[in-house]
């Protein structure tokens, strides 16, 4: 099976405001690096809600955990050669293009853990 042929390195330079809720979402791109920043865990749970309700009802989740769920993303960011940080409240919580697969922090674990329990 041939492979697909290599993408030219992308240079990216964008700055992007999107009002969501009562939130401020701020898209930033620079060279091959882009941020994705998020004020607080709160804005960041009722954002992946959005994606669970687009789901029809009884699609069985994919195996191997969230983990996996996160690895065409990782795979598409990387053969594009960019690199997408994802911040919430300035920390980053996940990084995606860079390894073999997407790098989530303690500090997403524990704003995950806070949500759960009612803090921010």
């Amino acid at each position: 099976m041939a492979s697909a042929p290599p993408i030219p390195p992308l240079d990216l330079w964008a700055k992007l405001s999107i009002d969501f809720d009562d939130a401020r979402l701020l898209l930033v791109a620079d060279g091959n690096k882009i941020i994705l920043g998020i004020p607080d865990q709160r804005t960041l749970d009722k954002l992946s809600a959005l994606g669970d309700k687009a789901k029809k009802p009884g699609t069985p989740k994919p195996a191997g955990g969230p983990l996996a769920a996160l690895q065409p993303l990782h795979d598409a960011v990387q053969r594009l050669g960019l690199v997408l940080d994802l911040r919430v409240g300035g920390k980053t919580y996940a990084e995606f293009g860079v390894g073999t697969g997407p790098r989530i922090t303690a500090a997403a674990v524990l704003g995950k853990i806070g949500s759960f329990f009612g803090g921010r």
